[in-house]
């Protein structure tokens, strides 16, 4: 029986984000912290620190009011990324 955990990647788009901070408290593997570089804005900005830990929920993304993450996902069963 193969890895039945499913894998994920949230990208932050570095130049939206705002250092809100609403996607790191989302995220239930504890995936998101703060950079601490920040973008043209003067942002410090959200990126994955753990990125094993991700299982693509998106909970990051529907929380983001920027619209500054993207979720991809790998199904375990096919083995293909999708954009969540």
């Amino acid at each position: 029986m193969g890895d039945l955990v499913p894998r994920g990647a949230a990208i932050v788009d570095a130049e939206r984000c705002k250092g809100c901070g609403l996607c790191i408290a989302a995220c239930p593997q504890n995936v998101l912290s703060f950079s601490g570089e920040r973008n043209r804005s003067g942002y410090d900005v959200a990126h994955m620190e753990r990125a094993e830990a991700c299982v693509g929920c998106a909970f990051c993304a529907m929380s983001c009011p920027d619209v500054a993450i993207t979720v991809y996902r790998e199904r375990p069963e096919k083995g293909e990324e999708t954009d969540v």
